[in-house]
């Protein structure tokens, strides 16, 4: 039986507006980021989407931006969190590497990257395979990229596409695979003129 995942990433957090590292760490949504919730709750009702579970991260950016798409009892877990960025945690976003990161962090106290991927994929592969036929997942910039580029393989659609404050990702999951079906980034424009797209 075909099922359906919203992958999502939370709306924007204190720290994504001062380019800090936020992994692991956390920081309060934002003005904007609260309204980066809204519209996605307004998407979901507008297209008559109705879940019947929703997970997110521990990390309250994560919980907090799901309470405001929907009022549905959730999960919390682990499994969902953010890249472990080590001692670079609520550091500036300039000291970061260059992309791609890999192994970067590792010295540092980090996650390895293949790691962190796998950590990802099985907890949503858990989460789908469980009676779930039409779920939402709140998690993090990162971990949304890397379950993106798992899954490539199946997808006809690009890995450069942005995966803004509150983008969704639509996937289908059939034969223990899933397929990247859209990319929803919301046209946020008339509620702010400065739109950060890091993790």
């Amino acid at each position: 039986m075909k099922k359906t995942l919203y992958l999502m990433r939370h709306g924007q957090t204190l720290f994504n507006k001062r380019r800090k590292v936020q992994g692991w760490c956390d920081s309060p949504l934002t003005e904007l980021g609260i309204k980066q919730a809204e519209t996605a709750a307004k998407y979901f009702k507008e297209h008559n989407i109705v879940f019947d579970h929703a997970y997110c991260s521990t990390s309250e950016r994560a919980s907090d931006t799901l309470e405001i798409v929907t009022d549905m009892p959730y999960t919390r877990l682990k499994g969902l969190r953010e890249w472990n960025f080590g001692t670079f945690e609520g550091e500036s976003e300039d000291l970061n590497p260059s992309l791609p990161y890999r192994d970067f962090f590792v010295k540092f106290g980090g996650e390895e990257e293949k790691a962190f991927q796998k950590r990802i994929v099985s907890t949503c592969r858990k989460i789908v395979e469980e009676d779930n036929e039409v779920v939402l997942i709140v998690s993090h910039g990162a971990a949304c990229r890397q379950f993106m580029r798992y899954w490539e393989h199946t997808s006809s659609i690009t890995q450069k596409e942005k995966i803004s404050n509150c983008c969704i990702l639509k996937f289908e999951y059939e034969n223990k695979e899933f397929k990247l079906i859209e990319v929803i980034n919301h046209n946020f424009s008339n509620l702010s003129t400065a739109f950060p797209v890091s993790f």
